[in-house]
């Protein structure tokens, strides 16, 4: 895809790895719909970009992913706004062992709304341009994590599904390309949350482990993540594909197994 004047939405925009990511759409020549449920930090994110690109480029929706209705109202507020959707990015995230249920709630079935609302805007069959959507999951969406099981379930869950619906995209021809992108450690705020019981609950013990292993595995900066994203973007090839981002291998693929079954519709 050429990203020059393409528009994007992008999910947890205020900072960490969607700030970047909207920075790196943004130097590519794309407009960006920001959004975020903090919107003091939403708003001077927007700030802090326009003095850069220009107030035109953008536009913060401050929006809670988890509420349906506020989801669908950002997607339509940044649709109106600026004429077209291109690109998904559902980034948003947290990490809440305590309170569980909102880990699924923000890491997987606000991805699944947002995947859907966005194929609903850009899907050829409803008239849209066709298009792309990323949907960020982690390391742990790929291997075992003691001290953050819902967290790690949720990240699996995101591929599974990513992969699953891209699949149908091609199968119908939606002309959407649907892939998932699979960092280690990141330098973002969400590591701050395994210092605190309210994040951690139980597992709060498991914070020094956790803490030596982002010691030892070394964090990514967001640029990195952000790198990955223009990468899948700018592959018209690329889709259902889990993009792996580490610090000692950078960006790569995650290889699977043939399918164990035929199928003319992949």
């Amino acid at each position: 895809m050429h990203l020059k004047d393409k528009v994007a939405l992008v999910t947890g925009a205020a900072q960490g790895i969607g700030n970047a990511c909207a920075q790196a759409l943004l130097e590519k020549g794309c407009k960006v719909g920001l959004v975020d449920q903090n919107a003091e930090l939403g708003e001077e994110s927007k700030n802090n970009l326009d003095k850069q690109f220009g107030t035109q480029r953008t536009i913060f929706i401050p929006c809670d992913v988890s509420k349906e209705e506020q989801l669908k109202d950002a997607f339509k507020k940044i649709f109106e706004h600026f004429g077209r959707l291109d690109i998904v990015v559902n980034n948003a995230g947290v990490n809440n062992e305590k309170n569980w249920e909102a880990t699924l709630q923000i890491n997987l079935i606000s991805v699944i709304k947002g995947t859907y609302i966005g194929l609903d805007y850009m899907k050829t069959e409803n008239g849209g341009n066709g298009g792309a959507i990323v949907n960020m999951s982690s390391l742990a969406g790929l291997i075992p994590v003691p001290s953050q099981p819902v967290y790690c379930a949720s990240k699996h869950a995101v591929i599974g599904f990513t992969r699953s619906i891209a699949m149908v995209s091609k199968a119908r021809n939606y002309g959407v390309q649907i892939n998932t992108i699979c960092p280690g450690f990141v330098n973002t705020p969400i590591l701050q949350t395994v210092e605190k019981e309210e994040n951690m609950g139980q597992f709060l013990s498991y914070k020094d482990e956790l803490k030596n292993m982002m010691e030892f595995y070394g964090l990514l900066p967001p640029s990195l993540v952000a790198e990955g994203l223009i990468k899948i973007l700018e592959d018209d090839a690329l889709n259902g594909e889990v993009m792996k981002i580490t610090t000692n291998k950078g960006i790569h693929f995650h290889e699977y197994s043939p399918l164990p079954f035929p199928s003319n519709k992949q």
